[in-house]
């Protein structure tokens, strides 16, 4: 994750020193060499991300890619930030160090669980939420598009949810692999945590439009953005309207930068545009090839 970045572009392999003097250890070589159990440690996971996306960012602008808008699913958040000027580098990789056990720590002891449910309408599953919620928490906490809700909560009335579901005519209702029901209410203790530690880093107004998780909407404003990050840790991510929304604002060109692509095969089946993504060192060039026609490389 970002070692082929890193070698090649040294404003991708500054970024991983500076992570790593925050952070108390070697995250290239964590990302590079593992061990795996230790990097799946969500603790580590959320800083590698970030880093890593943000390395792939830096990747970009090396070539004269500069965004004119950003948006992040969840922690993909927080690399926009950044990118936008409103969080300092340094103070981001330590939020979401703290975020992520805050995260963790917020329904420990708790028998939770996540699961994706595809090929039902947005609005069907909130009622099947709805109709499951006697047997506890059980909530939409990403609307993906593309037919796609992520669903969390206590795991008896996840599991019903999805059980319905499938009887409700769902393509697939699959549990996810994941510690804790993010995106839930169940992650209260955790947003009073995050808020707390906000109070501690200056935000600065964004010098470009982040498109908001929780609203789907663009912000600019420092003390606003300070409220929706607490606000992200417990409402559904609105990632489907959030793609609409920078489609709606002249946006052609969607990058995801870091590592996957679950997002950005989200986006084409969201809205018609030019997808790419840059993860290592051949999917950016092949980004960079897909951006000739329109950046100055």
């Amino acid at each position: 994750m970002g070692e082929s970045i890193a070698a090649r572009y040294p404003a991708a392999a500054a970024l991983f020193a500076r992570a790593s003097a925050v952070l108390g250890f070697d995250l290239l070589a964590l990302c590079a060499q593992g061990p795996e159990a230790r990097l799946r440690a969500t603790e580590n996971t959320q800083p590698a991300v970030l880093v890593t996306a943000l390395a792939c960012a830096a990747a970009l602008e090396a070539h004269g890619v500069r965004p004119d808008a950003l948006a992040g699913l969840s922690l993909g958040e927080y690399a926009a930030l950044v990118r936008a000027g409103v969080l300092d580098f340094e103070d981001a990789v330590w939020l979401v160090r703290q975020r992520g056990m805050f995260m963790q720590e917020a329904a420990a002891g708790r028998e939770t669980a996540m699961a994706a449910l595809i090929g039902l309408e947005a609005r069907q599953v909130e009622r099947l939420c709805a109709a499951h919620r006697h047997l506890g928490v059980v909530e939409p906490a990403n609307y993906n598009g593309a037919g796609q809700v992520v669903i969390g909560g206590d795991a008896a009335a996840v599991r019903a949810t999805a059980d319905a579901a499938r009887a409700a005519g769902a393509r697939r209702a699959v549990l996810l692999a994941v510690s804790a029901p993010f995106h839930t209410s169940l992650m209260a203790p955790a947003a009073e945590r995050l808020a707390a530690a906000l109070e501690r880093v200056r935000l600065a107004d964004a010098a470009l439009p982040v498109v908001s998780n929780v609203t789907a909407e663009p912000v600019r404003r420092a003390e606003e953005i300070r409220r929706l990050l607490v606000r992200q840790v417990v409402s559904p991510v609105r990632w489907e309207e959030s793609v609409r929304r920078l489609a709606a604002m002249g946006v052609s060109a969607f990058v995801e930068a870091g590592p996957g692509t679950s997002l950005s095969g989200l986006i084409r089946k969201t809205v018609p545009a030019t997808v790419l993504h840059a993860e290592d060192e051949a999917s950016l060039e092949q980004a960079l090839r897909g951006l000739g026609a329109q950046v100055s490389l």
